[in-house]
């Protein structure tokens, strides 16, 4: 076998210079048989699959956020509903004193006056001194009322 040697000298490295690099690791291609294959990037494949990820990461937090506003504003509603049937017992007839945590009832006479009563609208007799069954109520701390059963 002969194998033929290159003399270095001899070669026109003028010539050679544009196609050696120095720094063949910065070259956008392999350069050489043995180097790990490079594909082009199609930019517009990338930034779509990272447009259409970020759409669906902010539509999942908009869904959440929608679904807090949407318990915060079921828990105005009843704090609302709370105050306006509050303020409805604390203006009818109660012949007592209510104590907390204890459940009554407010009812509405025929002439169109609230009472607060300490009988559910299942254990009245047949003389009933009522028109309209309201609300099952409970006193809290904070002297607001709770509303148990409510007649719409």
């Amino acid at each position: 076998m002969n194998v033929k040697k290159i003399n270095i000298e001899e070669l026109d490295l003028e010539r050679m210079k544009d196609k050696v690099s120095e720094n063949p690791g910065t070259l956008p291609y392999a350069h050489h048989s043995g180097s790990a294959i490079i594909k082009p990037e199609d930019k517009g494949k990338i930034t779509g699959r990272a447009v259409a990820a970020m759409h669906s990461q902010t539509d999942m937090q908009m869904a959440q956020i929608y679904q807090q506003m949407k318990l915060l504003a079921e828990q105005a509603e009843k704090i609302k509903a709370r105050v306006e049937v509050s303020e409805r017992i604390y203006q009818a007839a109660i012949g007592f004193e209510p104590l907390i945590n204890h459940i009554y009832f407010l009812y509405q006479k025929s002439d169109g006056t609230d009472f607060l009563s300490l009988i559910a609208p299942e254990e009245w007799g047949r003389k009933k001194d009522w028109a309209h069954f309201v609300a099952e109520v409970r006193l809290l701390a904070d002297h607001t009322w709770e509303i148990i059963r409510e007649n719409v």
